[in-house]
């Protein structure tokens, strides 16, 4: 189903003579009295109008994002596996982050996909979809019991055991020991504190024209957000920074889920 229309915010018809369009910045436009009396009216309407417009605009992102959500179905493997990251209490990417992930797997013909933060498979699932029919996920996350839902999310999901390389330990043991050079994507979805080191062996891991992901860089709005903040989201700015000044990166911030930090290997 299609969201609907933005909402046509024309004047009542008995003061369409005194009243003309302007436009508000937003992508709409509202009423001006063209007589220039009535001020403190026009204010209360104003106010009214103005709540009315913000409440629409509200209404038709959350639609829009619904149906962004909805666009690429997921089978009864990924529904599992997301019900099992829930009662684990994590968060997986959301569908059309997910999406992306296939879409990313797809662009750059993946044969060799390295993952930091396995879960409980969503993720791995979204990649393996888009990798090519003989690429392999190499998956590495600290907790053996998320790597065994993962493992099962996968085979419900029709992937032959070949296809995905799951490797328990900490991320900074694993990584140096996975080849330079010798991957197509790397996507990370693990300990932020641990972004910026995640981010030197991935430049290591790729080959030219590879891609490197990171989930949740938004933070929940944190991210931009004013004030004191936890040291992960110092850390998750530095990476943007570091992301955004690089010489050998072509980089992209996607606000889908909680922000998908994208960049290509020159």
């Amino acid at each position: 189903m299609l969201p609907p229309s933005p909402p046509r915010l024309s004047p009542h018809p008995s003061n369409a003579a005194s009243r003309r369009q302007v436009p508000d910045g937003s992508g709409y436009s509202h009423d001006e009295d063209a007589s220039g009396g009535g001020a403190g009216h026009a204010d209360a309407g104003a106010s009214g109008s103005g709540r009315g417009r913000e409440a629409a605009i509200t209404s038709i992102g959350q639609a829009s994002w619904a149906l962004a959500d909805a666009y690429v179905a997921e089978d009864e493997a990924l529904l599992r596996a997301r019900d099992r990251a829930r009662e684990a209490g994590l968060r997986p990417v959301t569908p059309t982050a997910g999406s992306v992930l296939r879409l990313l797997a797809a662009s750059v013909g993946a044969k060799a996909v390295a993952e930091i933060g396995t879960g409980t498979g969503v993720s791995g699932i979204h990649l393996l979809n888009g990798m090519r029919p003989d690429g392999v996920l190499t998956t590495v996350d600290t907790e053996p019991e998320y790597q065994q839902a993962a493992r099962q999310a996968f085979r419900a999901s029709g992937f032959a055991v070949n296809r995905a390389r799951l490797i328990p330990g900490p991320a900074l043991d694993v990584l140096p020991r996975l080849a330079d050079s010798g991957y197509d994507l790397v996507f990370c979805d693990a300990d932020r504190l641990e972004v910026l080191e995640y981010l030197a062996e991935s430049l290591r891991l790729l080959r030219p024209g590879g891609l490197v992901v990171f989930a949740g860089v938004l933070a929940n709005g944190r991210t931009v957000g004013t004030g004191p903040q936890p040291t992960e989201v110092l850390r998750l700015r530095e990476l943007l920074r570091e992301v955004h000044e690089s010489d050998v990166l072509v980089p992209s911030l996607l606000p889908v889920g909680d922000g998908l930090l994208c960049a290509a290997k020159r």
